[in-house]
């Protein structure tokens, strides 16, 4: 075979990770490839564009107060488009809303009688938020760590806010209905939603690894390149082969930014007993804009403990953008990956449940347009967690990912940067 194409360091995989990694070790004027195996980069952070809508690959919201992510990316060039804070909660046959009392002091004050909780549990609501705003990431991230509903218990939130507001709010974002997510996530999620805004690029959440990938030189990144075997040659340098029998030597160290699971396998390291990963199934419906029931930018969370979604949101309230003119888009997330059930069937399961929430009538006019499975769509991060996991697997090779750090976009692009900072020492 022919002798390996010697190379300074390789990157493998093109999300958010990678191409943090590749963002530094550039800074540095380190000579780098990026291989990524897919049709573009941006790894579970990907938008389609079908028929003038644009679909992102499951539901995904960029909150501006993620630290890294401040560093990284030029916010004004993506047009973030807002969502209301706080969100509508559909229980008992009725919409609650859930406002965020610094932002809509008066919507809050009216929320104060309403069901989803009590009025103590709205005033531990605030307690919250100036508790995790008070400490820094750092402390968050090696503070207690223990299930979140185990912590939402001992701050003494009831049931009820439990059932109908943080199992469906931030079991949405953890793709975690039970709250067994470690605290340290949810302290920092809340403080990052407390400081900024919840937002989609006006173009696609794709929007932001774009963005970042247009930093890099573009020939450096390769796409429709999977990696396919990390070996050791005789003289103990890493070798990676890649499907189409290409072989890289790199000379300056590799730095592995795919998946947990993939990492494991290319590495062919004895999988340990694992956490279930997080799932979710993602359902995007168009209709005519006329007959959209709301024209709130905010999101609709199920506080009802029954049925089968978990929130959705008329993506287009949010960004316009989302639809072709005089069309409107719905999206609506589940939690978990219904394997069992044909996609018409659990889209026709939707329908029933949202046409309780909005009447027949208004839903009777939306027509599926697409549904993503997303089968690994975070780690599990219940505790005993790591949250700042150390990159190097061994000399001349680190590992980065949001399962190195933590499952937001700002672990991904920190574990990114981390693993890059650690082969340049």
């Amino acid at each position: 075979s022919s002798a390996p194409a010697k190379t300074g360091v390789v990157v493998v995989g093109g999300g958010l990770a990678g191409l943090a990694a590749a963002i530094r070790l550039q800074e540095e004027k380190v000579p780098y490839v990026l291989l990524e195996a897919s049709d573009g980069v941006g790894g579970r952070v990907r938008t389609d564009f079908v028929d003038g809508f644009t679909l992102d690959r499951g539901f995904q919201i960029f909150i501006t107060a993620y630290p890294e992510a401040r560093k990284l990316i030029d916010y004004e060039t993506l047009d973030l488009q807002r969502f209301y804070s706080g969100a509508t909660v559909f229980f008992d046959g009725g919409f609650h809303t859930v406002a965020d009392p610094l932002r809509h002091l008066s919507d809050a004050l009216r929320s104060l009688a309403n069901p989803v909780g009590t009025a103590v549990d709205k005033f531990l609501i605030g307690l919250t938020r100036i508790r995790v705003t008070a400490f820094s990431d750092e402390e968050i991230f090696r503070g207690d760590d223990s299930k979140t509903i185990e912590l939402l218990n001992r701050i003494g939130f009831s049931d009820s806010i439990l059932d109908r507001f943080f199992r469906p709010f931030f079991g949405g974002i953890f793709f975690d209905p039970e709250l067994e997510t470690t605290s340290r996530l949810f302290n920092f999620v809340f403080k990052c939603l407390a400081l900024g805004d919840s937002t989609l690029p006006k173009n696609g959440i794709s929007a932001i690894p774009e963005q970042l990938a247009a930093k890099l030189d573009p020939g450096s990144i390769r796409l429709n390149s999977r990696v396919i075997s990390i070996d050791s040659d005789s003289e103990n340098n890493t070798v990676l082969k890649l499907h189409n029998g290409e072989i890289l030597q790199p000379s300056l160290g590799t730095i592995l930014a795919v998946e947990e699971s993939e990492a494991l396998a290319l590495l062919s390291v004895e999988a340990p007993p694992k956490k279930p990963f997080r799932s979710t199934v993602c359902i995007y419906f168009s209709t005519d804009a006329a007959k959209v029931p709301t024209d709130d930018p905010i999101l609709f969370l199920n506080g009802s403990s029954h049925g089968i979604v978990n929130n959705m949101f008329f993506a287009t309230n949010v960004a316009p953008s989302y639809a072709p003119p005089g069309k409107a888009l719905v999206s609506v997330s589940l939690i978990g990956s219904y394997p069992d059930v044909e996609d018409e069937e659990l889209a026709d399961r939707v329908l029933n449940e949202l046409g309780c929430w909005f009447g027949d009538e208004a839903v009777s006019s939306w027509s599926l347009l697409k549904i993503y499975r997303i089968d690994y769509a975070q780690p599990n991060q219940s505790p005993p967690s790591e949250l700042l996991k150390d990159p190097k697997v061994r000399e001349g090779l680190y590992v980065c990912g949001d399962y190195v750090a933590n499952a937001t976009f700002d672990g991904a692009l920190v574990s990114g940067r981390r693993a890059a900072e650690a082969l340049l020492k």
